[in-house]
């Protein structure tokens, strides 16, 4: 006969959760009776948890009724695992703009059900007043320059510039990263106001702009760049 330890109700709890937490993660979306099944709890109790997951972020319930990976498991995994192909690959565009331009260039991704943005990489710009590291930080898509992007608003090849948009005396300009017909993140130069005319956001947008089109461009087709303002 196989004896196990006696779990006290904290320690329960919490294995309860993280089981729960691994079925949403571990399928493309989980019903409530299959996530209760997978960890051996009534259908009441995962509920409970679940919705624990839920408001705190870690889990998301869908239209359909399916339970996903909510935005904060998202963060976790791009807080771990910075060094994914998306982050890799753009690393070489983030520098070159920081070499052009002295701001800040930052890498965007969707997350929780196209709500927010996520802050995926930085290369931090030179100048002495600049934009400080907000990888891991989320941010409204709504009113934002990258979230304009994320949101399908903005055609390939062109930009968009939107002032005070997230923060106070701040301007971002962003151009959309595709991987074939869709949007796979957002590349933005975020910059003081001040430093940021019309002039200079019509010349860092055309800069992002082209160096967005050339991330996932086929080798050899030759893809060119329309550099048009869509101004907020």
């Amino acid at each position: 006969m196989t004896v196990r330890p006696t779990q006290d109700p904290t320690t329960r709890a919490a294995d309860r959760a993280l089981g729960l937490l691994r079925a949403v993660c571990e399928g493309d979306g989980v019903k409530l009776v299959d996530a209760a099944k997978a960890v051996d709890l009534s259908a009441s109790t995962a509920l409970r948890l679940l919705r624990t997951l839920e408001a705190n972020g870690f889990a998301a319930k869908t239209e359909d009724g399916l339970y996903r990976p909510g935005f904060r498991m998202v963060q976790l995994g791009v807080q771990a695992l910075s060094h994914e192909s998306l982050v890799a690959t753009s690393r070489s565009a983030l520098q070159v703009l920081v070499e052009q331009t002295g701001e800040s260039a930052y890498l965007s991704v969707p997350v929780g059900n196209n709500v927010h943005g996520l802050y995926l990489a930085i290369e931090e710009g030179t100048h002495t007043v600049r934009h400080i590291n907000w990888v891991g930080r989320t941010f409204p898509l709504q009113g934002s320059a990258a979230g304009a992007v994320l949101l399908g608003q903005v055609e390939p090849g062109a930009f968009t510039v939107v002032a005070d948009g997230v923060e106070p005396d701040v301007t971002a300009v962003a151009a959309p990263v595709m991987v074939g017909s869709k949007v796979a993140a957002a590349l933005s130069i975020v910059a003081p106001s001040y430093r940021t005319t019309a002039e200079a956001a019509q010349e860092l947008g055309a800069l992002i702009a082209g160096e967005a089109t050339r991330l996932f461009a086929t080798p050899g087709s030759g893809a060119a760049v329309l550099a048009s303002p869509q101004t907020s």
